[in-house]
């Protein structure tokens, strides 16, 4: 039997991240999770966490200093992250599965990327796509952690195309779908109604999507709907909170975050540190083990 090796990245030790990891590498758990034994994780964060750490970057002894633990963790976030990646290139390990961080916390602890994406796209040296995916719905950012006011001015027509070629390429090597139908959500209300209610529609998007062989821009308020109904495989979105509001409001809870353009497979669950229940014992952890139960199907895929 072939062993393959899934690295679990504790996230933020302030959040519910390391309560997720302990529950899912829990053996009886872990093995319904990933259907079988012949994958096994490999937990990477600060220790002491409430289970065993194989691959430890530091100690999480926080202070009782707000700013200085927030700092702490934040570091421990990054030097997780940055240590799973070391062990996919090496070939250590064949696929990520990322906890919860906190962006504020990692820029604090002297990371300077906004989010998973970006450092893992800069760790790696790959172009990366964030995509979120469920049984209902897959959504692609276009943009990821922008202001609003700068969104427009990112959404040029070379991005839209090498997200869309990232897209097709990922569902192809991931998913097994040879034709990815694919759909271009517009920026604007009523894609921009003829130049009404702004011009990037019809100036950037729609040559975009001709090049791309996407279909539309198609407006927000239903492109969303004609893909739950089955019609698309994947839908790009302009702006981080449109794709993300979609995916969330169809299947928060079991949707998960996927990266795409890496040299491995990568997930994390759809939702944040939860900094405000971790370690009550509230914490869900079905986005979790979803994005676990993919990373061993992708791993699978991957041979």
């Amino acid at each position: 039997m072939t062993r393959r090796t899934i690295a679990l990245t504790l996230g933020d030790p302030r959040g519910i991240g390391p309560e997720l990891v302990a529950a899912a590498v829990e053996p009886a758990t872990w093995r319904a999770l990933v259907d079988g034994d012949d994958i096994v994780p490999c937990v990477v964060g600060g220790a002491p966490a409430p289970c065993a750490v194989h691959e430890v970057v530091g100690a999480w002894e926080p202070s009782g200093n707000e700013t200085a633990d927030r700092a702490l963790a934040g570091r421990l976030s990054g030097l997780a992250i940055e240590r799973a990646v070391q062990l996919a290139l090496a070939g250590a390990v064949q696929g990520i599965v990322t906890a919860p961080i906190d962006k504020r916390a990692l820029a604090d602890g002297g990371f300077p990327w906004p989010g998973h994406t970006e450092m893992l796209g800069a760790l790696t040296g790959c172009e990366t796509t964030m995509m979120l995916a469920s049984d209902r719905l897959r959504v692609v950012l276009i943009t990821t952690h922008l202001p609003l006011r700068d969104v427009s001015d990112a959404v040029t027509e070379a991005q839209i195309v090498a997200t869309a070629e990232r897209t097709r390429a990922g569902l192809r090597e991931l998913f097994g779908l040879t034709e990815p139908r694919l759909a271009l959500c517009a920026l604007n209300p009523h894609a921009g109604d003829g130049g009404r209610f702004g011009d990037e529609d019809d100036r950037v998007l729609a040559p975009a999507a001709r090049r791309a062989g996407l279909v539309g821009p198609l407006p927000a308020d239903t492109v969303f709907v004609r893909a739950l109904r089955g019609e698309f495989d994947a839908v790009l979105t302009p702006a981080h909170d449109v794709g993300m509001t979609a995916i969330k409001v169809a299947s928060f809870g079991s949707g998960v975050n996927i990266t795409l353009g890496l040299p491995f497979p990568r997930t994390s669950p759809d939702h944040g540190t939860a900094l405000d229940i971790a370690g009550r014992g509230l914490a869900d952890p079905g986005s979790f083990y979803e994005a676990v139960r993919l990373a061993a199907a992708l791993v699978r895929r991957r041979g």
